[in-house]
């Protein structure tokens, strides 16, 4: 059955130059990508990104990881994995979130390092389950910014909405 599930190269493996290397990696899995940006991360996203995560003694520490102030590097490469088990078969191929406790020939196993205050820097996120990543991608992705219909979406119109165009 296809599934979607959100992908983050976070910013300490852009920081490293590991994308090439993830990517590959992923590649073995045989989905599609779906869809794929570099995207800042602002303050809000991160913490609904980790809202889970808010009554934890490193929530502050993850924050400030995620959103790249660790490596300046106030960046991630998000995507979305679609195919047959695709919330599975990410997860195999990336590890225990832990990097000390996963395989070594996984992602996370053989990119991942613990912090001095604990922070696990471990390159990747991937989705947990499907109501996961079904609160991931719409938080990280437009519907018009992924190639394939995954959920069900609306028209609207918008009054004065502002955005930058090329001038």
């Amino acid at each position: 059955m296809n599934e979607q599930t959100l992908v983050l190269i976070k910013p300490d493996g852009l920081k490293k130059s590991l994308t090439g290397n993830i990517l590959t990696r992923l590649s073995e899995t045989k989905l599609e990508i779906a869809a794929a940006k570099i995207a800042r991360v602002s303050e809000e996203l991160a913490v609904e990104h980790y809202k889970h995560l808010k009554d934890k003694p490193f929530f502050k520490d993850l924050i400030k990881y995620i959103r790249g102030d660790l490596h300046d590097r106030h960046k991630v490469m998000a995507m979305v994995y679609w195919g047959d088990g695709a919330i599975k078969k990410v997860r195999e191929l990336c590890g225990t979130t832990n990097p000390e406790e996963a395989d070594p020939v996984s992602i996370r196993g053989a990119y991942g390092r613990i912090t001095t205050s604990g922070v696990y820097e471990n390159a990747i996120h991937t989705s947990g389950d499907k109501e996961d990543a079904e609160r991931e991608i719409k938080l990280w992705f437009d519907p018009d910014e992924i190639i394939v219909d995954i959920y069900p979406t609306k028209q609207i119109t918008e009054k004065e909405a502002k955005r930058r165009v090329w001038a």
